[in-house]
């Protein structure tokens, strides 16, 4: 294999090859990465058996072939190198790396050994304006759950019917819903993707679409880009019936400016760390009261103004996990939110003025009686 490629497409292709590559002892092969050529294009693949990623980028090759090579090492290498062409050369299973003021030999393995990663997405697809997707992923990604003992949680549900995807995710303490309108496919789809990937999928989007093909067969999602695919495994298991637990009626109705809210949590934050993260959120005619207490610190009451409405006879207290409260006012896009309670102990509904498609749930804290 020879070829010529220019230093900047390079070394961007191969840091993201690298966060896709594996250090597990048994599959060295795993810790490299893939370089192929094929009609004067030059793929880069990379995989740890769950996740993969294949990049094509322009190349002059001279004589085509395939190696596989250490991918913390190539990257470390290339990207250190000036921009302009680089010289590749392969000769068994060493590549030599050239340019007008640098020479390399790295010592590579043979890609027979290499798992089979995908580079297209294949007939059975449909695609979804990047904007819309990742504005969707910043609404919900941050209540996936980090529990590995419950691997359904730690991926998104995504659901793709009449029209519509929907995007899941919850912790079991609480629970994000995104809507994204897109066309209409002939056969409805559910399945658990991992976060990973879609972290991932929001570092390299850029403003084309998304195409998505879900092969049942393989279990497996692949997602692709203009000159990228990216693939992942399905997390098996079945996911809560969360919609069971969103609130179909509410009683309170609480009309807030997010930058006002936002700014009161933050400072009961200061007291409620020491305390389990508890803050309790008083609500009266016209007023909000949040007070966060600390048996080492102090206490702190903040009041805000509010729009209330519904049936309110007396003052009610509800308490939540401050950081749960934070985490959605940070994703929220619009300035103006809405809380919707029925019950101290019942899932509070925390919505978005402006964006009817998204739904947050956030479970309340149980209060000892005083």
């Amino acid at each position: 294999m020879e070829l010529q490629v220019l230093q900047e497409s390079l070394s961007k292709a191969l840091t993201i090859c690298s966060r896709f590559t594996s250090s597990k002892i048994q599959l060295p092969v795993l810790a490299n990465v893939l370089l192929k050529t094929q009609n004067n294009k030059l793929f880069l693949s990379a995989t740890n058996l769950e996740t993969s990623v294949a990049i094509k980028i322009g190349a002059k090759v001279l004589s085509e072939g395939d190696i596989t090579v250490p991918a913390r090492i190539i990257t470390e290498v290339v990207s250190n190198l000036d921009p302009g062409q680089i010289s590749f050369n392969v000769k068994k299973e060493i590549i030599n790396i050239k340019t007008s003021s640098f020479e390399s030999s790295i010592t590579g393995l043979n890609s027979s050994d290499f798992p089979r990663v995908p580079i297209e997405t294949g007939a059975d697809s449909f695609k979804i304006p990047s904007d819309d997707f990742l504005k969707a992923l910043s609404s919900i990604l941050f209540a996936v759950s980090q529990d590995e003992t419950r691997p359904v949680l730690t991926g998104v549900l995504i659901i793709i019917d009449k029209g519509n995807l929907t995007l899941v995710a919850t912790d079991g303490f609480r629970l994000s819903q995104k809507k994204i309108g897109i066309q209409t496919i002939k056969e409805d789809k559910r399945f658990i993707i991992p976060k990973s990937v879609l972290v991932e999928l929001s570092k390299i989007a850029a403003s084309e679409d998304i195409v998505f093909s879900y092969r049942k067969t393989d279990n497996q999602l692949v997602l692709g880009l203009e000159d990228l695919t990216l693939s992942s495994r399905i997390i098996e298991g079945d996911f809560p019936d969360f919609e069971r637990i969103i609130p179909k009626e509410t009683k309170i109705r609480i009309h807030l400016d997010k930058g006002g809210f936002l700014r009161a949590v933050k400072l009961a934050g200061v007291f409620a760390r020491d305390s389990a993260n508890v803050v309790k959120i008083s609500v009266s005619k016209g007023l909000l009261e949040i007070v966060a207490e600390s048996s080492q610190s102090g206490r702190q009451k903040n009041q805000l103004e509010a729009k209330i409405e519904g049936d309110l006879k007396d003052s009610f207290t509800i308490a939540f996990n401050y950081r749960f409260v934070e985490d959605f006012l940070n994703a929220v896009k619009g300035e103006d939110i809405r809380l919707e309670l029925s019950d101290a102990n019942a899932p509070a509904l925390f919505l978005d003025e402006k964006d009817s498609n998204f739904i947050h749930i956030i479970m309340p804290v149980r209060l000892q009686a005083e």
